[in-house]
């Protein structure tokens, strides 16, 4: 099949790529729509330790159901599907007690198995989720994004009525800020771009100052308390560090940003007693692709109208294009016809 490679750091090509054969329990997908992520570029640039190159990326995967391996029945050929591309191994500890993203021997479609740029991608049949017919691919290929969106408000306990300060306006920022209103919430951002805090106010989240602006303000509209819940969604460390003057005594942070292994993050230890704080972590989801494809085909996501279409095939130019101005375009999408 024809598929965009990764052959190492810096190199990408169209090429031809084996053509996948779903066994018992897989799903052969033709890949429609692939949404293009900071990871996909984070493989490219080679600074992902999990990929083994050469290798075909794309996690954010809607297609069709081409084929059904022997004995899978419950999808046929023709159905409008999107891929969940974490895969556990079901044993480890962190599968056991239902966190699969965590899984000890994961393995991700995209990443360390072949995934959406190209024709074809196999996929475990429970990984595969039916599309409704009023969501097109290019806006399917959402799914997961704002399934990440999904799993940090649930990290967070995010309710209805509450102040919710999201640090950091790219794509995952702004799938945060919509579940999170989605939910109810009065949602608050900030960025240190002006064009992401723009989009965010477009997609209804009020929009603080980043800096040193930006705690006066919070507590200004919180009446001196700091915000209940703070997501950072920046993967920087003094992002990170922040969120503990911003959170309110007795609330909640979400740690949803990348760092390079090793990086160290300080909270003021006595702030962890003083304000009996929650910090947790929010890593890609886990179950949260139905309720993902629920808030998209209900209309209450608007994230996808952000997004810039490409044609697969231009897939190696627009990866080189994003690799050297990651703030480019709020989201890019491959489609294929």
């Amino acid at each position: 099949m024809r598929a965009i490679i990764m052959d190492g750091p810096g190199q990408v090509r169209i090429g031809d790529w084996e053509d996948p054969k779903p066994g018992p329990g897989e799903v052969l997908v033709a890949a429609r729509a692939v949404g293009v992520c900071a990871g996909d570029l984070y493989i490219y640039q080679g600074k992902n330790p999990y990929v083994r190159f050469p290798q075909v990326a794309g996690h954010e995967i809607a297609g069709v159901v081409e084929e059904v391996g022997p004995g899978e029945s419950g999808l046929a050929p023709g159905s409008k599907v999107v891929v969940e591309p974490f895969l556990g191994c079901g044993q480890c500890y962190p599968c056991r007690v239902g966190k699969s993203n965590c899984c000890a021997n994961l393995r991700i479609i995209g990443v360390t198995q072949p995934g959406g740029f190209g024709e074809r991608v196999l996929a475990p049949a429970e990984k595969i989720h039916r599309v409704p017919d009023n969501l097109s691919f290019a806006d399917a290929s959402f799914v997961e994004p704002v399934a990440i969106g999904v799993q940090a408000c649930r990290r967070g306990a995010i309710a209805a009525g509450e102040y919710v300060l999201v640090l950091g306006c790219g794509p995952i920022g702004l799938a945060v800020i919509e579940v999170a209103r989605a939910r109810g919430a009065r949602v608050v951002a900030t960025d240190v771009a002006l064009a992401r805090m723009e989009t965010a106010a477009k997609l209804g989240a009020e929009v603080l100052p980043s800096g040193d602006a930006l705690l006066p303000k919070v507590l200004e509209q919180t009446r001196g308390e700091g915000a209940p819940v703070v997501v950072e969604a920046t993967g920087n460390v003094k992002a990170m560090e922040s969120t503990v003057d911003l959170v309110a005594s007795g609330g909640r942070i979400v740690i949803l940003g990348l760092l390079k292994k090793g990086t160290p993050v300080t909270f003021p230890g006595l702030d962890f007693t003083r304000k009996e704080m929650t910090v947790v972590g929010s890593r890609a989801s886990v179950n949260c692709f139905p309720e993902s494809l629920k808030l998209l085909a209900s209309g209450a996501i608007h994230y996808p109208r952000v997004k810039s279409e490409f044609d697969m095939w231009d897939g190696p130019e627009l990866i080189r294009d994003l690799a050297q101005n990651p703030g480019k375009l709020h989201k890019a999408v491959l489609v294929r016809g």
